[in-house]
């Protein structure tokens, strides 16, 4: 189902999530490139550790439009998509827990980088580029498992009422 915008669904809750994954995605790939650099070899720890800071403050920025993305889908989506599919199994549980362990690894990025100067060696400073590398790659999957099974589910399944409902408690910025 696609349109002229380019994106694939046509009721605009599902286009207001789709669209914010796009704006996630643009934001992760910047990061990204930076996770990418530490893999390369001959790496000084003060230029490690600069680097880091800065994937650092590029998560930080990240992080702010991913749990208003995030709290919208928990607070408004799920709920309501709940009651049609149910809570206890299903593709509902599975996105739920992607949400967490995501959130697992960006906390655990956080955490060891408070203080770079602690990280006394490339490969401390590696260990933690990599729980930032393990972020973006559950994420690049959770969208594309919400794109392909949830959105569709929804777009399927809602009433327009409910379709109605919801698209107003999402249109909201995440920035």
């Amino acid at each position: 189902m696609s349109n002229d915008t380019g994106l694939k669904f046509s009721t605009p809750a599902m286009r207001i999530l789709e669209n914010e994954h796009r704006y996630l995605s643009y934001l992760m790939g910047q990061w990204h490139a930076a996770v990418l650099w530490f893999e390369q070899d001959n790496i000084s720890l003060d230029e490690g550790r600069a680097r880091l800071q800065e994937l650092r403050g590029a998560i930080m920025d990240f992080i702010i439009p991913l749990n208003k993305h995030t709290a919208k889908e928990e607070e408004h989506f799920f709920p309501l998509l709940g009651l049609y599919i149910g809570f206890e199994q299903g593709p509902l549980v599975g996105i739920q827990e992607e949400h967490r362990e995501i959130d697992g690894y960006i906390g655990h990025f956080l955490h060891h980088t408070a203080e770079c100067t602690r990280l006394n060696s490339v490969e401390d400073i590696r260990a933690a580029a990599r729980d930032a590398g393990e972020a973006f790659e559950v994420l690049t999957v959770h969208f594309v498992k919400e794109e392909t099974v949830v959105f569709p589910m929804a777009e399927t399944l809602l009433s327009p009422r409910d379709r109605e409902r919801l698209s107003g408690k999402l249109n909201t910025l995440i920035t």
